[in-house]
């Protein structure tokens, strides 16, 4: 039997907490040779704009592989269809079981904002209690829950470009957040917001970066989760060159996909021989996190597959023991 999971099926048995605490093991895992993680396969389909993503992935301790299906078509809106679905298919590599077809959209924000906390864990100021959320779209509800998980936050502002739809973010917080009782700020710039706060986060598809580095607080902490294309740079030039730690959650995926350090690095004025090291590299001590509490952080992520399968997995087995989801007989 296979099980078919869902969003909202999902979230009634896994937490972000449980998602930090599977993608920190995985992390480990990779750097310890456990892991294989492909190079993803991408069809163009120029008539629609439109791209098919698979990303398969393999984790040996803990006996799962799967692949990650994301379909992109930027045209799907005028049609009354989400611009971008996707699926994660569940294998069992013991006997070739497949185990379950998961909601991939959900939990692709939920591991995204997982691995953004355990940077900010490593790379945030201990006593980090401001947070700055520029681009209150999608992404951003799990990068603040990440990070309010790893961290005691007391502030929260936001910036986005609709006024409206950071207003209405400020009214989710309390809803998943019921016990926060700090402060919640609307800023009209986001420079305004950046030079309040501990941490930023930005989880926006623009192409121009949305802040001046100049405006960062010392010893401010950076989680760049948005921009995912070469041409892509929401992170701006000076953040890049005043960070004393950047840290990326693959190198290769930053190489190829990570618009805010390829941009400075293809005109020459940063290189990616300055990388700090990766993600997991931190988690398992073979690199320091923080060391200087005036010092600039950056985390930089693209995505990466091993990362779904780390959550997939976890979210399958609770789904057994809760007797969760829809069961098929394949």
């Amino acid at each position: 039997m296979m099980i078919i999971l869902s969003e909202n099926q999902i979230k009634e048995i896994y937490s972000m907490k449980d998602a930090i605490e599977d993608l920190e093991k995985a992390l480990v895992w990779n750097t310890e040779g456990e892991i294989a993680n492909p190079h993803r396969t991408v069809f163009d389909y120029p008539a629609k704009k439109a791209s098919a993503l698979y990303m398969p992935s393999s984790i040996g301790p803990i006996r799962k592989s799967a692949v990650k299906v994301v379909t992109i078509f930027p045209e799907n809106p005028s049609y009354g269809k989400k611009t971008t679905q996707g699926v994660i298919l569940l294998t069992d590599t013991e006997n070739g079981d497949h185990l379950a077809c998961i909601n991939a959209s959900y939990l692709t924000r939920l591991r995204t904002g997982a691995a953004s906390a355990i940077a900010a864990d490593y790379l945030a100021r201990k006593a980090a209690s401001s947070v700055a959320v520029i681009g209150c779209g999608a992404m951003a509800e799990e990068q603040l829950k990440g990070v309010m998980e790893v961290r005691k936050i007391d502030s929260i502002l936001l910036y986005n470009r609709t006024e409206a739809k950071a207003r209405n973010f400020a009214g989710k917080i309390g809803q998943w957040h019921p016990e926060f009782s700090g402060e919640i700020t609307i800023e009209k710039d986001a420079n305004d917001a950046v030079s309040k706060a501990d941490m930023v986060i930005c989880s926006t598809r623009s192409e121009t970066p949305v802040f001046s580095g100049e405006a960062l607080k010392q010893g401010a902490h950076i989680n760049g989760v948005g921009s995912y294309l070469p041409h892509m740079q929401e992170v701006d030039e000076t953040t890049v060159l005043k960070a004393g730690k950047i840290v990326v959650d693959t190198v290769q995926g930053a190489k190829e996909e990570a618009g805010d350090l390829l941009v400075p690095a293809n005109a020459g004025r940063w290189d990616f021989s300055s990388l700090h090291g990766e993600l997991g590299e931190m988690v398992s001590r073979q690199i320091p996190g923080r060391e200087d509490e005036t010092e600039i952080t950056f985390f930089k992520s693209v995505g990466t597959a091993y990362f779904d399968l780390a959550v997939a997995a976890s979210v399958y087995e609770k789904a057994v023991k809760a007797g969760a989801g829809t069961q098929v007989e394949m």
